[in-house]
């Protein structure tokens, strides 16, 4: 039976019981098993990740006995990134011609705190420059006087906007320009990055009193949603990298939840958590976290399906067998045939066909099956295409198995055995 989002949330942060068996007492003794480091989860979007996150928060804050002034106490509990934070930023894109585009900043604790208090602002140029282009330069406003709307008069506080520009030689710069979402997108982590960057440096200094501040004393879980949803794939290794060593360098009892929907960024991550630092200064042990896959139900319950640590996460492979679970209970809907058209199009890219359609049925005359490539294609241009629901004929669904049984047969997959 599924589970709700709460009930996953909390499941992430309770310690885990595992029940054995002791011959000689014939009783039931219950070992009581911590939660990891870093849990790392696999969904597809529409899972519910976001939302996980926003359900996890709220646990965290709610496990404190004082309840006053909640809000404070969950950020001191937890810090997380998702596309909420991404909220805190909104573009005034200059539609008068009269300024400049800039990516203004919602006043809150977080960015204040970063930029304000920390004066972390050349640390986050150099991570954003990092994931993007070294010479893209963001710009942070000092406080100024201007006048509003209605001609009065107001102050804008510093670390309220920001402009981007190309740097160039001699000083020289561009003017000021409007970034693309996934720049936006990683500008925005960057200042997270930062943030984590700076707690972890407070966190490991053992001794409370000696520390720069006790702001972060109370931190227990920090929640990282899909940071990578627009970056090219070498940029997503690289932060997928960064990232893992700088969570290996925390020494604290900080835990850290990671949800994603890339299959290189999950995997990235497993590898990365997954060998142990021949180093003096950490040894990470690959049972310090766990891997798992949220699966949405039918009902729209979830599932959390913890994998082992020792074996690999391939996404077509998980995509096939999601498929051939389907064909057997006869749920088949529409969306499936784009999980098919996802498989051929990475089997063809390992294999090295030009085209996708080179993997489906031949026709007589050796080319692909236009019947077949067709139905592959119905449903690609749907802009939701995993929540509709319009029933499909029983040739269709047929269709879909033919197809699935073809590419394990034709191009090898293993296929478990009877016996």
């Amino acid at each position: 039976m599924g589970k709700t989002l709460t009930e996953i949330a909390q499941q992430l942060t309770t310690s885990k019981k595992i029940q054995k068996t002791v011959a000689e007492k014939t009783k039931i003794v219950e070992e009581t098993k911590p939660v990891p480091k870093v849990q790392l989860i696999y969904a597809f979007n529409g899972a519910g990740k976001t939302q996980l996150s926003r359900e996890f928060k709220k646990i965290i804050a709610s496990q404190s006995e004082d309840e006053v002034d909640q809000p404070e106490l969950s950020r001191n509990k937890m810090l997380y990134y998702n596309s909420f934070t991404e909220d805190l930023f909104y573009w005034d894109n200059d539609l008068d011609g009269v300024g400049k585009s800039k990516l203004k900043i919602q006043p809150n604790s977080f960015t204040d705190w970063v930029l304000n208090v920390q004066g972390q602002d050349r640390n986050i140029i150099t991570n954003f420059q990092r994931y993007t282009n070294d010479k893209l330069t963001p710009r942070f406003n000092a406080q100024y006087n201007t006048k509003d709307k209605d001609g009065k008069e107001i102050t804008v506080p510093a670390f309220s906007e920001v402009t981007f520009s190309i740097e160039g030689g001699d000083d020289a710069h561009s003017g000021t320009m409007k970034i693309s979402k996934g720049e936006e997108s990683n500008f925005i982590w960057s200042i997270f990055c930062t943030l984590i960057e700076q707690v972890i440096s407070v966190l490991n200094i053992v001794e409370p009193s000696e520390r720069e501040t006790d702001r972060y004393n109370q931190l227990e879980y920090v929640f990282v949603d899909d940071p990578v949803s627009s970056l090219d794939d070498n940029h997503l290794i690289q932060l997928a990298v960064d990232l893992a060593q700088l969570i290996k360098s925390n020494e604290s009892g900080v835990k850290f939840v990671i949800t994603t929907h890339s299959p290189i960024f999950f995997n990235v991550l497993c590898n990365e958590f997954g060998s142990d630092e021949k180093t003096e200064r950490y040894h990470w042990k690959s049972k310090w976290f766990s891997k798992s896959r949220l699966e949405k139900n039918e009902d729209g319950s979830v599932h959390l399906i913890e994998q082992p640590n020792d074996s690999p996460f391939s996404y077509h492979l998980h995509l096939i067998s999601q498929l051939e679970e389907i064909i057997k209970s006869g749920q088949v809907e529409k969306y499936h045939f784009n999980l098919l058209r996802n498989v051929l199009e990475k089997t063809a890219t390992f294999l090295g066909y030009k085209r996708w359609e080179h993997l489906l049925p031949a026709t007589d005359d050796g080319l692909p099956n236009p019947y077949a490539k067709r139905i592959v294609n119905f449903s690609s241009h749907s802009k939701h295409a995993a929540e509709e629901v319009a029933p499909l004929k029983p040739e269709e669904k047929k269709i879909l198995e033919t197809l699935v049984k073809y590419m394990v047969d034709r191009h090898k997959f293993w296929q478990e055995k009877n016996t």
